[in-house]
């Protein structure tokens, strides 16, 4: 099968890596992370999640964050919302795009949101006509799409009619989430197919964690579906705080470096992205799962030709 000729990359790091951290980040860090990822072609931007502080203490500055982005034609900021609340916040801090996010599996949606799947779906058509309402272009996203405690055991079929539902009502996207990190390639192929049949033309994302070393196999299954939307983490950052063991999500300029070595343009800069990486392994003290942004610090700040 013939592969895309174009891929778009959301990095999530500044919501889903950052989130993850213990360490307070302060604003302008986050903001100079942000901007450093735009300079780097990074054509759409997860900059913060909208959910009270008591949870996520990370995300306290949201709206500090988002007053400082700066303004650019070529970049999409976009903000997590998980309730009316929280929806309402990325609107009053004048985002363009909203990414909603719901659970696909009953026991995950009542650890997670102490609500039953059914619930979850009502509220996000609320949230859906308050997007529409407020010229906000919503992605649905849904949680846990091909696991939650074993791999598999989120029902394809809820899965695949919550994303018919959910395009029906002109969402911007569908996002399907791998969040424990247990989806294999022949899983992806599966499961995209039947919600690319059931979704039309709605653009279809795929949120990918590497917690079992197969994100990037699982990148090349969806690019044999057709898959054009992926969402990836600045050095591999992130995780789950609400799911144990959860590891970081696809490093972005992993899968920019693989991307660029099969032909399918991705328009970033391997090496500015990993520059970044560095800087925030730098701040916290830590080393993150990525892997090419510690190749490039051993072998100049190029990246070598796949």
């Amino acid at each position: 099968m013939s592969l895309p000729d174009q891929v778009s990359l959301c990095d999530v790091g500044p919501r889903d890596g950052f989130q993850f951290e213990e360490q307070f980040i302060p604003t302008e860090r986050k903001v100079s992370t942000i901007t450093a990822l735009a300079d780097a072609g990074v054509p759409r931007i997860q900059v913060a999640s909208f959910v009270h502080p008591k949870w996520v203490p990370q995300m306290r500055d949201a709206e500090d964050v988002c007053a400082q982005l700066p303004a650019r034609d070529d970049v999409t900021y976009a903000g997590l919302a998980l309730n009316q609340k929280g929806l309402e916040r990325a609107h009053a801090a004048d985002l363009s795009h909203v990414d909603l996010s719901i659970a696909t599996h009953d026991a995950h949606s009542q650890d997670n949101a102490n609500m039953t799947v059914d619930e979850a779906v009502a509220q996000a058509e609320d949230m859906v006509r308050f997007a529409h309402a407020h010229d906000l272009a919503p992605q649905m996203g849904f949680q846990t799409v091909f696991g939650y405690q074993t791999p598999g055991d989120t029902p394809l079929d809820q899965v695949v009619e919550m994303s018919q539902h959910f395009a029906e009502q002109g969402v911007e996207s569908i996002s399907l989430a791998d969040s424990t990190g247990m989806a294999n390639p022949r899983m992806i192929t599966d499961r995209v197919t039947a919600v690319q049949e059931a979704i039309g033309d709605t653009p279809l994302v795929l949120h990918l964690h590497d917690t079992r070393g197969l994100g990037l196999a699982n990148v090349y299954a969806a690019l044999e579906c057709g898959v054009t939307r992926f969402d990836t983490s600045l050095a591999g950052m992130g995780g789950c705080p609400f799911i144990e063991g959860a590891t970081g999500n696809i490093a972005t300029e992993d899968t920019a470096y693989l991307l660029d070595g099969l032909g399918v343009e991705t328009g970033i800069d391997v090496a500015a992205v990993a520059e970044a990486s560095r800087a925030l392994e730098a701040l916290l003290g830590k080393e993150f799962p990525g892997k090419m942004h510690r190749l490039l610090a051993r072998e100049g700040t190029t990246a070598p030709t796949p």
